[in-house]
């Protein structure tokens, strides 16, 4: 069982020659074998329930090894730790806030943090609690997922360079645009091609469904249908995208519905919890 079931997450990894010398020394002595998702969980967890700011910590890595070559998605916690707080708070009206973030949490959160330099940091990972986003789907073909079972469960990875990803991203945009216009779907589109840009040119983009890998098989059983590979999160994303660049709003709608439904099934769970 993972620490935190129902967590997603979309990654880059970089050529490790694209970091400092120090830095790259540092992921060199990560083994491959090493449980880095689980490392990087249970920490999570620790710092759900301590007050350690997480900038004093030596922070961690997932390692991928291809061709030959090592590549590295730094967990960059302080960063996306402070991201994840200023996003929280901007929700919420200033005085109701502090009521959710006790001043003395907030104060740990931000001990030795240099404010400045991590706005200027780029996180590696970007991660989702119960959903998997339908943008993140359009990033990646058929033939990219990898599906199976572990000793922690049931997984699906998928895995692209972010050349294809950065290409099917634009793709997606201007699909989006020619049928909606500018509004917030295209804005998190733009967002999520502007973050793919960010990064060497040589880089892995992984998406990994985590733990809602086991929940979705729970959702396809139930519903009569045969687990994992009933999944069709992908063909169901390109079909609404091809539907959308022909005008045909039956195909859009019936791919795009196919989609939503299948995770609206997975959120369930966490109304069952």
């Amino acid at each position: 069982m993972r620490p935190t079931p129902y967590v997603a997450s979309l990654r880059i990894y970089e050529p490790i020659d694209a970091f400092d010398p120090v830095d790259q020394l540092r992921w060199d002595a990560i083994p491959m074998t090493a449980l880095t998702g689980r490392d990087e969980q249970l920490r999570a967890l620790k710092r759900a329930i301590t007050s350690e700011p997480p900038v004093l910590q030596v922070d961690g890595a997932h390692i991928l090894e291809f061709e030959g070559k090592k590549y590295v998605a730094p967990w960059s916690t302080a960063t996306r730790c402070w991201a994840a707080l200023e996003t929280f708070k901007d929700s919420l009206p200033a005085p109701v806030a502090k009521f959710f973030i006790p001043t003395s949490a907030e104060d740990a959160i931000m001990t030795n943090v240099d404010r400045d330099g991590l706005e200027e940091r780029v996180p590696h990972i970007i991660s989702e609690t119960w959903v998997i986003p339908p943008r993140w789907f359009s990033l990646f073909s058929v033939d990219e997922r990898l599906r199976g079972t572990s000793p922690d469960g049931a997984y699906t990875v998928m895995r692209t360079s972010v050349a294809n990803a950065k290409q099917r991203c634009m793709y997606t945009h201007q699909s989006v645009v020619n049928s909606f216009g500018n509004g917030p779907i295209e804005e998190e589109i733009a967002d999520l091609l502007e973050w793919l840009s960010m990064f060497h040119a040589e880089s892995i983009v992984e998406c990994d469904y985590g733990g809602l890998a086991d929940y979705l098989e729970q959702a396809l059983i139930a519903n009569g249908e045969p687990g994992l590979e009933a999944d069709t999160s992908i063909e169901d994303i390109h079909l609404s995208l091809a539907g959308l660049s022909k005008g045909d709003g039956a195909m859009a709608g019936e791919g795009y519905e196919r989609l939503v439904s299948r995770w609206r099934r997975v959120a369930a769970f966490e109304q069952a919890m």
